[in-house]
């Protein structure tokens, strides 16, 4: 889709369309850029507070997987004309919520009527000019760190079936609504080569955004992998999104698994998160500072980087 467009060239365009980056930049001096982002997606849970939260927090994600801080943002919204208004003023209030914990405001927004509501945020967020965390530049040797379990796509497919314990529901939510913020920081400080967030195309297709983008090779230990509470369960009893399948059939060509692989684990790393952890690659003497700067949020440690290409899958 974006092939035939021609992407802009400035000299104060850092990060644009010419890199498959989680966020634009563009430089205001030596010392401060602009890094700025839109994501809106229909409700994943039923409740319109929470899904105004988890909205939020999955849009401002992607300034923090560059490194950034929030300033503000605007609410992008579509909300079907035969729905009471006090859903959306949830959503709202959801989302400002969460705006506000990550230290920004909401300045606005544009809302259409639609016969599915949507909802997200357009963010603005500050950033330094030589301190952009990218896709690119992991290295040989790196060792490769998750911030959050996975498991989204399947925990809110089980609940729109109506197939989800509460407690796997609450779970998910928490998970979704952690901010990426306290992790960026963490890596910032740490020095992590690359790092980008993990949401719609899964853990293995960010993954792959990494090694393209570094010119390296991502091995994934699959039973290293945190999974949410009852996500294993849900894929077994098949409640997967559309969206695990297109991961699995786009990505997976690009993907060397191992023989007798556990198969439901294999489908989890396509599995498309909403709000998802960081995935990070630092060399391994920066692990265990990673680790204490994030305390006590945890993390996994899930595999490495390699001289190669591609994405291989062992367990």
């Amino acid at each position: 889709m974006l092939r035939p467009l021609t992407p802009h060239v400035h000299p104060d365009l850092l990060v644009g369309l010419h890199t498959a980056d989680d966020a634009a930049v563009f430089r205001l001096d030596g010392e401060r850029a602009l890094v700025q982002t839109l994501d809106f997606f229909p409700p994943v849970v039923d409740d319109p507070y929470d899904f105004g939260r988890v909205a939020a927090a999955n849009a401002m994600s992607d300034i923090f997987a560059m490194g950034g801080d929030v300033l503000l943002a605007l609410n992008v919204a579509a909300f079907p004309d035969n729905l009471p208004l006090e859903i959306l003023t949830r959503i709202f209030e959801g989302g400002a919520a969460m705006v506000a914990q990550a230290g920004g405001v909401i300045a606005g927004g544009h809302t259409v009527s639609d016969r599915e509501p949507k909802y997200g945020l357009c963010v603005t967020g500050l950033i330094r000019p030589d301190a952009i965390m990218r896709k690119g530049g992991a290295r040989p040797g790196d060792r490769l760190l998750l911030t959050k379990r996975l498991g989204t796509g399947v925990v809110t497919t089980a609940l729109r079936g109506e197939a989800a314990d509460a407690a796997d529901v609450a779970a998910a939510v928490a998970s979704m609504t952690c901010l990426n913020r306290a992790a960026a920081r963490a890596a910032l400080a740490a020095g992590a080569h690359a790092c980008t967030d993990v949401t719609g195309f899964g853990l293995v297709g960010h993954a792959q955004e990494m090694a393209l983008a570094g010119a390296v090779g991502l091995r994934i230990t699959l039973n290293s992998l945190p999974l949410l509470p009852g996500a294993r369960r849900y894929a077994v009893a098949g409640h997967t999104p559309g969206g695990l399948a297109r991961n699995r059939d786009y990505f997976s060509p690009q993907v060397s698994a191992a023989p007798n692989l556990d198969p439901v684990l294999l489908d989890l790393v396509y599995d498309p998160e909403t709000s998802g952890g960081l995935l990070l690659a630092l060399t391994p003497g920066r692990v265990e500072a990673f680790r204490s700067a994030l305390a006590p949020q945890p993390c996994w440690e899930i595999g490495e980087v390699f001289a190669g290409q591609g994405i291989t899958v062992t367990a």
